[in-house]
């Protein structure tokens, strides 16, 4: 826990991602096109950034919903985003997703994306977004799958796939860090790990039609790449690469 919350630099190591506001801006887009495609209004509703770093991203939320608020371990970030990306609605907050403090069902959504892997215990994450959600509330959670030949973080090879010990000396050999944090899962875990909530599935909408969704950079419409992927999603779905669910909240 300690490695996590002290030495987890994310903005640090990843400055290329986190800073770079195009990037940011794109994602952003995408999560919000996801996002309206469900709630056909966002002028009155709040959300909650879980990992919202830098902020950029958080602040064009703002531009839609009513109230935002991000929040991240990543000192250095959140005090970046406080200086560049606040406004009247947008507040940061040094604070931990598995545990946040925040009254229950205080937000019409919650936006998790690429955050499940990082933290220590994802059961204990999405536990405390189901509490912070209102009923029939969602969380945008983009999650990547095990089963990666590339890994996503590092850019390597198998190494989500490989067991953790291996991929600390992988990491160690290749001067690329001391110890793997990331706990992925396959699509068979992450359907437990959202067992509380319907799920919502735009994986395959996004990439039928990446221009709504502004998928373009990764998925070109009638490419052979687009085709590939559609045959993926229909006979492979557990070997898809990145999932985009909407996880909606229902009374238990």
């Amino acid at each position: 826990m300690n490695n996590y919350k002290y030495q987890y630099g994310f903005s640090e190591k990843h400055s290329d991602t986190m800073y770079d506001i195009k990037k940011r801006t794109q994602k952003a887009n995408k999560t919000l096109s996801v996002i309206s495609d469900y709630f056909k209004n966002l002028k009155t509703l709040s959300l909650l950034d879980i990992g919202c770093s830098t902020g950029i991203m958080t602040r064009l939320y703002g531009e839609k919903f009513a109230k935002v608020i991000g929040i991240d371990i990543d000192k250095q970030a959140v005090e970046f985003a406080i200086c560049n990306n606040s406004s009247s609605n947008v507040e940061y907050f040094i604070k931990d997703g598995m545990d946040t403090g925040f009254d229950n069902e205080s937000f019409d959504v919650v936006t998790c994306s690429h955050i499940y892997e990082h933290v220590p215990d994802s059961n204990k994450l999405m536990s405390e977004i189901y509490r912070l959600l209102k009923v029939d509330g969602v969380c945008y959670f983009v999650a990547g799958n095990r089963l990666n030949f590339i890994e996503a973080h590092y850019k390597l090879p198998l190494l989500s796939v490989i067991p953790k010990f291996l991929a600390n000396i992988y990491l160690k050999i290749l001067g690329k860090g001391s110890f793997y944090y990331e706990t992925h899962l396959t699509l068979w875990g992450l359907r437990k790990l959202v067992s509380e909530f319907k799920i919502i599935d735009y994986t395959k909408k996004i990439i039928k039609d990446p221009k709504k969704y502004f998928a373009t950079e990764m998925v070109l419409p009638g490419s052979f790449k687009q085709k590939i992927a559609l045959m993926v999603c229909k006979i492979a779905y557990w070997l898809c690469p990145t999932y985009v669910w909407l996880l909606q909240k229902k009374e238990r």
